[in-house]
């Protein structure tokens, strides 16, 4: 039997209903806070992905060359993809430019749970200025999002990038190994980060004291800590925040995010519910047009990692209820059969979702199947009630049933 690749999946139709509906709260939010929908290709020129993020990126990406022999790659992540759509297309238009996406992304690393290879990813992006206004704007619909989807244990982490940057520098670190030791420093790796600084010839001293600062976490209470503009800054952020409803977020100057890119504000959002591998949602302010041709425009953005976060509500015990169709018309015999599909189409042109049994099945499987199928009503076709110009109307809930005449059948459905 031929199977699907591994780290991909197929989405039979229950699945899929249910991400269908979570995918649609998602724009819905969006939408509601001003972001419009953009689109961009499932492959793109790969020198985008390894500009955005170093050559090292070549060993996940799914690459290849074309008949033209052009070196392509499936995106491994769609900002890099946004940002070139911005340059290409946008760069005139006013400030600031809010979107949002939805699509596949495509990584070649090992699959585990809520990891794939091919994976869905919902992100939004705010250009034109980087402002505490802009920052709380993002952090505050990624909150709004998760809150939507029903989750209930998340913690928002805040932090800011550049306190690591110039402490990082301050302490001789070069330019060219700095992303290297934040990509330790983001997953807390630091035995591993000390044969790295102690090569660069960083003092014992210096590394802890770097270490100390990646473990700054609290409330609101630890913003006195952070040294420099950078803490009047997140403070501007957090009461920005605090008036938009936001309240329960950390401050942490341990979130790094590990990319290059990334100048100031930073976020993560993680569920406890899903362990050693918790974070559902990421983001932070950020320049990238200028790598692909444009000039130099600070952007906001985050990413919500789909699968992740679908892991952490089914975890949380968060049951989709399907939602099934308004009628299933049932024929209680074969004389009748073809008038069956005569109603249920006039119940289509009415924009009634409604489906008939075409299985000729007899009248207990029929209504089965309108219980298999969820259906709100059973309209039962009867030789008897078809010549009044009626049928039978099931509440499938109740059991509750009444005659009902053909032409007022949408109506009362509907109602």
């Amino acid at each position: 039997m031929v199977q699907c690749p591994r780290g991909t999946r197929d989405f039979l139709p229950d699945e899929l209903e249910k991400r269908r509906a979570y995918e649609g709260t998602l724009r819905n939010v969006a939408r509601r806070f001003g972001f419009r929908e953009i689109q961009t290709p499932i492959f793109e020129e790969a020198e985008l992905f390894i500009l955005r993020s170093g050559p090292n990126v070549l060993k996940e990406l799914y690459a290849f060359k074309d008949k033209g022999d052009r070196d392509l790659a499936l995106r491994p992540e769609m900002t890099a993809a946004v940002v070139r759509a911005f340059v290409n297309g946008m760069s005139n238009d006013p400030k600031p430019i809010k979107v949002f996406y939805f699509g596949p992304c495509f990584r070649y690393e090992r699959p585990q749970a809520g990891r794939y290879r091919e994976f869905y990813q919902f992100g939004a992006e705010i250009m034109g200025a980087a402002t505490p206004e802009t920052d709380a704007e993002a952090i505050a619909m990624a909150s709004f999002m998760i809150k939507s989807l029903g989750l209930k244990n998340y913690k928002m982490r805040i932090g800011h990038i550049g306190v690591l940057r110039q402490r990082i520098a301050d302490i001789g670190v070069p330019a060219e190994r700095t992303a290297e030791v934040l990509q330790k420093l983001d997953k807390k790796l630091y035995d591993e980060a000390r044969p790295i600084l102690k090569d660069i010839g960083v003092a014992d001293a210096d590394m802890e004291d770097l270490f100390k600062l990646t473990e700054t976490v609290g409330g609101t209470e630890v913003l006195s800590m952070v040294p420099g503009d950078a803490g009047t800054y997140l403070k501007e952020v957090v009461d920005y925040l605090d008036h938009m409803g936001v309240k329960d977020v950390e401050i942490d100057l341990g979130v790094v995010r590990g990319l290059d890119y990334y100048t100031g504000m930073v976020f993560e959002a993680e569920a406890p519910v899903l362990g050693a591998e918790k974070q559902i949602c990421g983001g932070g302010s950020y320049t990238l047009s200028e790598l692909f041709g444009g000039e130099k425009v600070f952007s906001t953005g985050f990413a919500v990692g789909f699968d992740r976060i679908l892991l952490a509500m089914e975890k949380e015990g968060i049951e989709y209820q399907r939602e099934g169709i308004d009628a299933y018309v049932v024929a209680v015999s074969d004389d009748v059969r073809k008038d069956s599909f005569g109603i249920v189409a006039k119940l289509r042109e009415a924009g009634i979702s409604a489906d008939i049994d075409i299985m000729g099945r007899k009248l207990g499987k029929a209504m089965k199947s309108a219980s298999t199928v969820c259906a709100r009503y059973a309209v039962i076709v009867g030789a008897n009630e078809l010549a009044r110009d009626a049928v039978t109307l099931r509440d499938m809930a109740t059991g509750e049933q009444c005659e009902v005449a053909i032409a007022d059948l949408p109506a009362k459905i509907r109602n």
